[in-house]
């Protein structure tokens, strides 16, 4: 999927293509999208899909028609339509994946205002792009101070340029509603520009600035999630995971995403286990569920009064207990269940490397002690056998 030799160098520049998220082939950029299907022709008579996808500045993507009839591939540089004046672009999209990309994000293919593109990008467009991006990490600086001595509960978290550098648009995020009407004058004045204020949540936040997760990798929301499904304690519930904070938020300081992508399994799961709140009734007493083990399909189960003594039966047991139970019925006591998953309590070490030592790179221990022993016991036993002989032969 990547391109030729995209191996990071020592300058922290790709070695393929040379560009640090503006690849020509769209291969090593954010959110992006295999187009299968450059490679396969129309058939006869069918004319291309007109529309085209764009990408702005991280990750944000749109949708434009080429009313012109350009040849445009993936990786060109476009001037789009704007509210006002012109935008910069990367085509990442182009042909048939292009209608089902839409499709998918419900996008209609006859709005009652069509955005254009409006010509390939000239060398001048793009250095003014250029310029305009450069400006935008000092006005962040800047613009966050401004809030800072406004005493706004807010925080600015990115800035994006137009492509022709007529407007500025601010990207925050705030618990609540912000009144930065004396805001936008602060920055109007100071930047000379247009001014658009734009709230996002902190997950969109998260996605727009990007970052390293937990799991070493990069953030989901910034390469490859483009849905952000609501996360709630349960679903760290259900997995039988602690509920520490510190473990559970992300960067975007909410439940991490991907609490949902085991959920459906581990709900499952659970299909076969009783209720933990389901109390088991015995002549020897009531038992209390403690814990579960969906894997092994185990729970745990103590008396009242007897906490510290845990039972182990199977999930099976334990529904079968219940449904006696529902039939005004008690078993005697729950060991007898638990007599059949007595284990041997003796841990069986393994070799985790197979045959090999693990001192089989170091250097081998020099034999000499052992071969002067070897002589030393040699030459003993030798002179006991002289001394043996010459007593033989006084003795005759």
């Amino acid at each position: 999927m990547a391109c030729n030799s995209c191996s990071t160098g020592k300058d922290g520049q790709p070695k393929g293509c040379k560009n640090n998220g503006t690849c020509g082939t769209d291969s090593c950029n954010k959110l992006t999208v295999f187009d299968w299907l450059a490679n396969m022709s129309l058939p006869n008579g069918e004319e291309p899909f007109n529309w085209v996808e764009v990408r702005f500045k991280n990750g944000r993507k749109d949708y434009y028609k080429n009313t012109e009839n350009l040849t445009l591939s993936i990786g060109d540089i476009v001037a789009t339509q704007a509210q006002a004046g012109h935008d910069i672009g990367m085509v990442t999209l182009t042909g048939e994946l292009v209608r089902v990309q839409m499709k998918r994000k419900e996008v209609s293919e006859n709005p009652e205002e069509v955005l254009k593109i409006y010509r390939k990008a000239t060398q001048r467009d793009i250095d003014i792009w250029q310029e305009a991006r450069d400006r935008e990490e000092p006005m962040k600086v800047k613009a966050r101070q401004f809030a800072i001595d406004l005493n706004l509960e807010m925080k600015i978290s990115d800035i994006e340029f137009q492509g022709d550098a007529s407007k500025a648009t601010f990207y925050y995020t705030a618990e609540g509603r912000v009144d930065f009407r004396e805001l936008i004058k602060v920055f109007a004045r100071e930047f000379r520009t247009r001014i658009e204020m734009k709230q996002v949540g902190f997950r969109q936040e998260a996605s727009r600035l990007g970052g390293i997760g937990s799991c070493g990798r990069e953030l989901c929301c910034s390469t490859w999630l483009t849905d952000f499904r609501s996360v709630s304690t349960s679903a760290a519930r259900y997995q039988q995971l602690s509920l520490n904070p510190q473990k559970l938020a992300g960067q975007c300081g909410k439940l991490k995403c991907c609490l949902n992508y085991e959920l459906d399994t581990y709900l499952d799961a659970l299909k076969g286990f009783p209720k933990t709140d389901i109390k088991l009734k015995t002549e020897k007493g009531i038992a209390v569920c403690q814990k579960t083990d969906i894997f092994k399909g185990h729970m745990w189960y103590a008396y009242e009064g007897e906490w510290m003594n845990w039972h182990k039966i199977t999930a099976e047991q334990a529904n079968e207990i219940i449904a006696l139970n529902k039939k005004d019925q008690t078993v005697q006591s729950l060991e007898e269940y638990a007599l059949e998953l007595t284990e041997d309590t003796k841990t069986d070490f393994g070799n985790v490397v197979g045959q090999d030592s693990l001192t089989r790179f170091d250097s081998p221990k020099s034999n000499r002690k052992r071969k002067n022993n070897r002589r030393k016991n040699n030459k003993r036993s030798k002179n006991n056998n002289r001394k043996k002989q010459g007593s033989k032969n006084v003795s005759k």
